[in-house]
């Protein structure tokens, strides 16, 4: 869920010494929230504007009286510049200071590293979009997933591709990340359970601009896969897709989250027709289109994916514990949290009981066609036919 790094600070100061709008100790009737995330650095793109999509909720919910009408929300940023060794002293200083939730990078380093002393200190936790459904095995029942999980995009994306009566597919990984590594894997099992076949996979490394070995192992398959599945990003996918297209490889191309970036709409005729998810599109009269209208008001630019949505939206799952929970104590809220069903919110709905901190929600399938992105479905998976996480 990564690629070329940038800061978007509109609205944000990149600070790395000093919390921001901080309260200066713990009080009743005030929700601390504090963000240990990448305000610099390679998750920059991720954490920046899931940011600027809370502070959208957190403005509208103090506007009207705070969290449940009666806590005021109070935010303490601080930028971790994409680093876990930084996101563990940040967390610790975030405990100190009192937070009651505590909002992690986008990563799976950094989340557990964070995520762990969250836990230890009995306070809920959430990362901006970390994707791997394991997390919260690693760190513990504190901790919840705010994004898609690669199990749930992996298994969706396969089911559509089957669905286009694809049968035959090649799996480009990275073993470099789990989310590189596992998500295609994730297709591939659910993809072979519906009755298609894995003929092939390959590995790259990140930052490889030389695919030339992949590429010729997948021209060389006779015939050519029906699709290729990869969970590469930027500047990976932009180099491995040319070199795929410039070798007469027509095979559909699909991928995931990671490729929701103007960059993979603007190379033209090479990424005609590739397929990927996400979050949630803005279909006209929904929703994700208020919020989108909504963010340009606020920041003065248009949206170009749902990350924002997904920060905004994890406020509101944050202020339906407090309104379950009656209070800000930190085992209150992690038991509403984890009863949340069917929390409406701009992406959809939200479930988190009996999702062991995986939400179960919709994930929106996406194809890049004439220079644009347009939408081609929104589902919730199955449960039966998601893969076990690694």
């Amino acid at each position: 869920m990564i690629f070329s790094a940038f800061a978007r600070t509109v609205g944000i100061s990149a600070c790395t010494s000093c919390l921001l709008t901080t309260a200066a100790v713990a009080q009743d009737d005030v929700l601390n929230i504090g963000f240990a995330v990448s305000l610099t650095g390679y998750l920059a793109p991720y954490d920046t504007p899931t940011v600027e999509g809370a502070k959208i909720a957190i403005d509208e919910l103090n506007a009207a009286g705070g969290a449940d009408g009666k806590f005021k929300i109070e935010s303490m940023i601080r930028d971790v510049r994409s680093d876990t060794v930084q996101t563990s002293i940040v967390v610790q200083e975030l405990v100190d200071a009192g937070a009651d939730i505590i909002v992690l990078p986008c990563d799976d380093d950094p989340a557990i590293a964070g995520g762990l002393i969250a836990q230890d200190a009995g306070i809920p936790s959430f990362s901006t979009c970390a994707t791997n459904a394991s997390l919260t095995q690693a760190i513990g029942e504190f901790y919840f997933v705010n994004y898609v999980a690669d199990i749930v995009q992996g298994a969706t994306l396969a089911q559509y591709a089957r669905e286009q009566d694809l049968s035959t597919a090649y799996l480009l990984v990275s073993p470099e990340t789990t989310y590189t590594g596992n998500l295609p894997e994730y297709f591939g099992e659910v993809f072979t359970t519906l009755g298609g076949a894995v003929v092939g996979k390959g590995t790259y490394s990140f930052g490889q601009q030389d695919f030339s070995a992949e590429v010729t192992r997948i021209a060389n398959l006779d015939p050519h896969p029906d699709v290729v599945m990869t969970s590469a990003y930027e500047p990976d996918f932009p180099a491995f897709l040319r070199q795929l297209r410039s070798a007469g490889v027509m095979s559909a191309v699909y991928g995931s989250d990671g490729i929701d970036s103007p960059t993979t709409v603007s190379l033209g005729d090479v990424s005609e027709g590739v397929v990927f998810s996400n979050a949630g599109f803005p279909v006209e009269g929904s929703p994700l289109a208020a919020f989108f209208a909504k963010y340009n008001d606020v920041y003065g630019q248009p949206l170009t994916n749902s990350f924002a949505a997904t920060g905004y939206d994890m406020i509101l799952v944050i202020q339906e514990a407090a309104r379950v929970a009656g209070s800000l104590e930190g085992a209150a809220l992690q038991q509403a949290v984890s009863e949340i069903d069917g929390l409406n919110v701009s992406t959809g709905t939200i479930t988190y009981a009996g999702r062991n901190g995986i939400p179960a929600r919709s994930v929106s399938l996406n194809q890049v066609s004439n220079g644009a992105v347009v939408h081609l479905d929104t589902r919730v998976i199955d449960a039966a036919l998601l893969p076990a996480s690694k």
